[in-house]
Formats: C-alpha cells, sequence, structure tokens
C-alpha cells in the first residue's frame, strides 16, 4: 500500500505500561484475514520496556508509532484519531486481542449508511492469558442493535475493544471527552447514539483480559462518580433523547450498583443508596431485594450488642 492510498480502517491502539502484552495485540491485528488497514499506535508516556517490544514491529509500512508525554486514555485515543487515515476508526486496548475474523466480520454492516458502530461479544483471559469464565447476568448489559439510546443510557453494552466507528461520528458528536477520568467510550457512545444506529457481530471477536494491575475499571468508586457525570451531561445536552421512563431506570440502577458496592464497606451508606433507589422507583424488586438483603446483614451486628433488647 504506498502512502498516498488511505486504508479503509484505521486501527488505533494506544499503550500506557502494557509492554508485556503489546507483541500479541499487534499480531491479532496483522492476522487478520481482512487486510486493508493501518496501525496507529500510541504510546502514552510508558515508562516500561513499550520502545524495545514495538521496535522489530516498525519495519512494517502500515504500522505508525506515536510517543506523547503521558496525558491520560482519552488524549492518546484522540491522538489516535486525529492520525488516522481511514473511513472506519477501529479500537484496540494494548492488552486485549483480536480474532483473526474479526474485521471481515464487521465490515460488512457498515454497508447500511446509517450505522455508525459496529462491534461484537467478548470472551475473557486473566493477566496470564488463561480463560476466564465471565458471564453479565444483567439485562441491561445484553448487546443491542439499531436506535440503542434508551439501552445504552442504562448500562455500556459494548467491549471498547471490539468497536469499530465511521469517522463521521466524529465529525459530527467530537471526539473522547478529555475531562472524564473513566467511561469515557460510554460518554462517546452516548453522543453518537443520538445521530446513528449501531450493529453488532453476535460472536466473541475480541479477546478481553481482566483484573491485572494498572487496569482503571478496578476503581469503581471513581467509576461511580464518572458514570453520574457522564449521565448528567448528557441529559443536559439532549434532553428528548431518552424517556423520563428510562430516566428513572437508569437512576434507580445506579444507584443499586452503588447500595450493593457499599454493601460490605459502609452498611449505612449502602441503605442510603437502596433508599435513592425506591425513592425514584418506589415498586423496583431487585431495590427491593438489596435493601431487605442489606437490613439482614445488620441484625447479626444488633445481636451481638444487645441493640434489638434496647429497642
Amino acid at each position: 500500500m504506498s502512502t498516498n492510498d488511505a486504508p479503509r480502517v484505521s486501527v488505533v491502539i494506544t499503550c500506557y505500561n502494557y509492554a508485556q502484552y503489546l507483541a500479541g495485540c499487534l499480531e491479532s491485528v496483522l492476522r487478520q484475514t481482512w487486510q486493508d488497514f493501518e496501525i496507529v499506535v500510541v504510546n502514552d508516556g510508558s515508562t516500561d520496556t513499550t520502545d524495545e517490544v514495538i521496535a522489530p514491529f516498525l519495519g512494517n509500512e502500515r504500522i505508525r508509532y506515536i510517543r506523547q508525554e503521558n496525558a491520560g486514555q482519552a488524549n492518546a485515543k484522540n491522538t489516535g484519531i486525529r492520525s488516522a487515515r481511514g473511513e472506519l476508526v477501529a479500537f484496540l486496548d494494548a492488552d486485549d486481542i483480536w480474532a483473526p475474523t474479526k474485521l471481515e466480520r464487521q465490515i460488512p454492516l457498515f454497508d447500511n449508511p446509517l450505522v455508525g458502530v459496529v462491534y461484537s461479544t467478548c470472551s475473557y483471559v486473566d493477566e496470564n492469558g488463561s480463560e476466564v469464565v465471565f458471564k453479565h447476568e444483567l439485562p441491561y448489559l445484553s448487546p443491542r442493535a439499531g436506535k440503542v439510546t434508551d439501552f445504552l443510557f442504562l448500562d455500556n453494552f459494548i467491549p471498547f475493544s471490539s468497536s469499530v466507528v465511521r469517522r463521521e461520528c466524529f465529525e459530527r458528536v467530537g471526539i473522547f471527552d478529555e475531562s472524564i477520568r473513566m467511561g469515557i467510550d460510554w460518554d462517546l457512545w452516548l453522543r453518537i447514539s443520538v445521530h446513528h444506529l449501531f450493529e453488532f457481530v453476535d460472536q466473541p471477536l475480541l479477546v478481553y483480559r481482566l483484573g491485572h494491575p494498572g487496569q482503571m475499571s478496578n476503581n469503581l468508586e471513581v467509576r461511580h462518580e464518572c458514570s453520574e457525570r457522564i449521565m448528567a451531561k448528557f441529559l443536559d445536552e439532549h434532553q428528548d433523547a431518552v424517556t423520563e421512563r428510562t430516566v428513572r431506570d437508569a437512576q434507580a440502577y445506579t444507584y443499586m450498583n452503588r447500595g450493593y458496592y457499599y454493601r460490605s464497606r459502609n452498611i449505612v451508606t449502602s441503605l442510603k443508596y437502596y433508599c435513592r433507589a425506591l425513592g425514584v422507583r418506589p415498586l423496583h424488586p431487585g431495590a427491593w431485594r438489596g435493601f431487605i438483603m442489606t437490613c439482614l446483614q445488620v441484625l447479626p451486628f444488633m445481636k451481638k450488642y444487645n441493640i434489638t433488647n434496647r429497642l
């Protein structure tokens, strides 16, 4: 491919101290059965051996390597978007890998000009690459296609490293919000969903790595705070994009998640969040179930200190 020929797809890989996974990530892209792509690797100020790991790959004319001072994941991904030449941008974090037929299965879905994002389901491995059986039991995390804003407002069901985005989407709604620490993909998907359809391939075309040190999604308290900010921001900018029922469901769901999170950390805080969930959805069975389970957890403490006899 000459330097004057723009590829159909630009694969943006961001890396911060993931040298141990980077080679496998790159090889999974180079092994794709669909080959009309370029790879843009953005090293976001890594202090490990990332430079040494990528050096053998730089003889491939389809790979471009950008080094920058550490500026955070949103900035690094935006650097990749700005450097991309393809009409489609595929995202891949350096600790994840693709199945060989990923692009081959996804790209044809963009034949529909209304489709802005195509994603897939995924399988899971641990930090050492061993398979992990992990199932999302929450109905809000089921993959959806078409007009997905109402479903997406409830939760982010799109595995980030499985996503391919039409460049037109960025031109219309902007790129990643660099003021948000976590959930930057959810914020972007919500904005895109107002204007474009989503499609997915119901096959695990992504292998997602769980639980290794440095993974941002491990910080649940920050994630909760960012989620509330993203929801408020979206409603402020797109007041009529979701139904009132969806807003109440999403608020209840958020408060229930927080109630569950705090149950083993601070029972009073946990009960407060379950009460807030019931305040917006008084008959929600999940909120009542969580509230009762938390109350039952208090009883052994009350019996231990004879609090029940003093009431």
